[in-house]
């Protein structure tokens, strides 16, 4: 029978299980869906099913293991992967590799005695949970901490220790002899000394007794050991440190570009005590501004390799805290020598942009400067000198000018699509004995933001002036400060959580930072729109340091990196290092070397950025839970923030903080969480709690242990007792 190209294909109508096996096995490790299998052995539509059941039947049997995705191949030998644990509260945990990809998902069950943020060894299983590979914990690398904060609870024959940290699940065993006499519910300091097995409770013994919470500093102070903080530095640091001269020699000033007559200063928070950014501004005969961003210059005191250095990439950050600073650089360096405190001679490395009035930067050098700062400004004293039109103040024309700057800097840049959250932050004033007295929102002012558009635009002309590699001019080594696109499941979510709020976005929108900032502008419900801004937060990757140029999403800018705190961040330091090298400055010929491992530190750095934000976070809300006990059994008036299975959490605008009004205590109903739309729905009332709905509330339990709040629900503002539209 003759055949032409129009002519089908014949379909066989036999098979044999052998045949799919021997199969995949040539094709290992490849995998293939079940119609690519059946397609490459070209068989029947009429057998599919038939087939399906064999494929199904080997699977069962071990011979062909199902891969994510729907997808088929033989076993493939297991792989150890290494990166870093990341516990859930719910238990379960990923592990973030260190050569990148997909998170692996880890059970509670597999993570044998591994903790929170151990860097670990990982064995790929065949199945997977969702998008992502599953994985077993084979053995612990390395322990992200050497000790662990939590409340001593004693038995009869025995003690435990309870974790502070809800991501650690496991309670300590202690020994009464390694107990250290502490009393039923002090919070003490633990170290691991034992844990054989994944079966058994860890074995610790008590190191140090802080009190009990409701003692004076006991609470704050737990959680400033928790995250392994401290204010004090090694001896040997301390020695390099007090070493170190605080005069500047002349023939370095004769190096430099004498920056001392211009007229530089600072604008700070009061509390400030480093200072480690100031600016100039003038006008140019050509009506352009000519814009300096001068940064202490840490590169020129911090050489690589010293035991300052080591300490400070170790701590990566400087932490604030609420009621103190846990700095990365000893205070001689941090609060003197490199602050650039008024009317001191003080070594900066400087960025002078020309900017044109619409705000482009036509042109900028990058020097090594001395500067002397002639004012020291708070952010107050700027923004009642900018309401003022009848100042006296002796820099008002140039504090004036840079206001003008900053906004036309801040509106070109939401133009472009630049993201702008303005989520209010909680103030906390303590008095003379550390207590809070006063929870209110943050003061967002114009100065704040002139200082910020300064400090943008001088991060991003810094990254931009990294060339890109040619073939004469391979790749310089660069640090830079991305933030990559939301995935695609992030992105899904968060359409499927605006439309249940009765708004409308596509996932295209949400790709695109222009599109997505005019739907946040849009949203004209300011209790909804902050909602909103909350869950889009969350749902955005989480900024990074790297060497990678993958520019940074949510600022809209193709080159970004941190160049303005070297005082307080350690790849603003590797930054000074790379840039001095590249512009050829002869003392920079050494820092080479820093270049070598420059991945891994930021890698680095940026778990050390988590890891502050997590304490910040945890000093807040122990601040907001001593606050708020002093009001026990009062009523506020509330906005649902959140809605779970199992309650409400109703935030208190007025304090900013969140409390959970659990299921149980409202109406007598049986109440269903709706997944899609975040409410909850009285099956036999038909009452309604969704986000945004005002309530009023009663703080009927503090539990400082827990970290929680319980409110009781007194009365709601609003309740629409309607069903929501179908399709929506």
């Amino acid at each position: 029978m003759k055949t032409d190209a129009n002519t089908p294909k014949l379909r066989r109508k036999e098979f044999s299980k052998n045949e799919i096996l021997d199969f995949l096995v040539s094709q290992s490790p490849q995998t293939y869906k079940s119609k690519e299998i059946a397609k490459k052995l070209k068989l029947s539509n009429l057998i599919y099913m038939d087939f399906k059941k064999q494929l199904k039947s080997l699977v069962a049997k071990g011979k062909v293991v199902r891969y994510p995705k729907g997808r088929f191949g033989v076993a493939q030998t297991t792989k150890e992967l290494q990166g870093i644990l990341h516990v859930k509260t719910q238990g379960y945990g990923f592990v973030l590799l260190e050569t990148g990809g997909d998170d692996i998902f880890v059970s509670l069950k597999n993570m044998d005695t591994a903790l929170h943020g151990d860097r670990v060894a990982v064995e790929l299983m065949a199945q997977s949970r969702g998008h992502h590979s599953e994985g077993t914990v084979i053995k612990v690398l390395e322990r992200a901490r050497s000790s662990i904060v939590g409340t001593y609870r004693r038995g009869k024959r025995t003690g435990f220790v309870v974790p502070d940290n809800v991501k650690i699940v496991r309670d300590i065993y202690i020994p009464q002899e390694d107990s250290l006499k502490a009393k039923n519910g002090q919070k003490v300091v633990v170290e691991i000394r034992e844990w054989v097995h994944s079966n058994l409770n860890p074995e610790g013994a008590i190191v140090e007794v802080l009190g009990f919470p409701d003692e004076k500093g006991v609470a704050l102070e737990a959680v400033v050991r928790s995250f392994e903080l401290t204010s004090t530095f090694p001896p040997k640091v301390d020695r390099e440190a007090s070493a170190i001269k605080t005069e500047i020699p002349a023939e370095l000033i004769a190096q430099r570009l004498d920056l001392r007559d211009e007229v530089v200063f600072t604008i700070d928070p009061a509390d400030s005590k480093d200072f480690d950014d100031a600016v100039s501004l003038f006008r140019l005969d050509n009506g352009n501004y000519k814009l300096g961003v001068h940064i202490a210059d840490v590169s020129h005191y911090v050489q690589p390799g010293t035991e300052i250095d080591k300490e400070a990439i170790r701590r990566g950050t400087s932490v604030y805290l609420v009621d103190r600073v846990i700095p990365m650089l000893p205070e001689r360096l941090s609060n003197q020598i490199c602050s650039l405190e008024p009317h001191k001679e003080r070594l900066a490395f400087s960025i002078i942009m020309e900017v044109t009035p619409k705000g482009s930067v036509v042109s900028f050098e990058i020097h090594e400067t001395v500067i002397l700062s002639k004012r020291r400004f708070t952010y107050q004293e700027v923004q009642a000198i900018l309401d003022d039109p009848k100042s006296t103040e002796k820099y008002v024309d140039t504090l004036r000018e840079m206001h003008q700057l900053s906004q036309v800097l801040l509106r070109q840049r939401v133009q472009n699509g630049s993201l702008s959250f303005d989520l209010p932050e909680a103030y906390i004033e303590l008095d003379d004995s550390g207590q809070p007295v006063d929870i209110r929102p943050r003061e967002r002012l114009d100065s704040h933001r002139l200082v910020e558009e300064f400090m943008l635009l001088a991060n991003q002309t810094v990254a931009a002036s990294v060339k890109a590699p040619t073939p004469d001019d391979p790749a310089r080594p660069f640090v830079y400060r991305v933030h990559e696109r939301p995935s695609v499941e992030k992105v899904k979510n968060f359409t499927d959580f605006v439309q249940g709020l009765g708004l409308t976005i596509s996932e295209k929108q949400v790709r695109r930072p222009a599109s997505l900032q005019r739907f946040l502008n849009s949203v004209e419900d300011e209790q909804k729109r902050k909602i909103v801004n909350k869950v889009l937060l969350r749902s955005l990757m989480k900024a990074k340091y790297t060497t990678k140029n993958e520019g940074h999403f949510g600022l809209a800018f193709q080159n970004y990196t941190h160049f303005t705190s070297p005082i307080r961040r350690y790849p603003d330091l590797i930054v000074h290092r790379l840039i001095k090298n590249m512009l050829g400055l002869p003392h920079a010929k050494n820092w080479q070397v820093v270049s070598k491992k420059l991945e891994e530190q930021c890698k680095a750095v940026t778990q050390c950025e988590i890891k502050a934000l997590e304490a910040e976070r945890a000093s807040v809300k122990m601040m907001q839970l001593e606050f708020i006990e002093k009001h026990l059994g009062e009523v506020f008036e509330g906005v649902i923030a959140g809605v779970v299975v199992f309650g409400l959490f109703v935030e208190i605008p007025e304090f900013l903080i969140e409390g959970l009004v659990h299921v149980n205590e409202l109406e007598k109903d049986f109440f269903v969480f709706d997944d899609r739309h975040l409410q909850l729905i009285g099956q036999n009332t038909g009452k309604i709690y969704r986000l945004g709905d005002k309530l009023r509330v009663r703080v009927a339990r503090v539990a400082k242990n827990e970290r929680l709040i319980d409110f009781t629900l007194e009365e709601q503002f609003r309740s629409p007792k309607r069903r929501p539209r179908k399709g929506k």
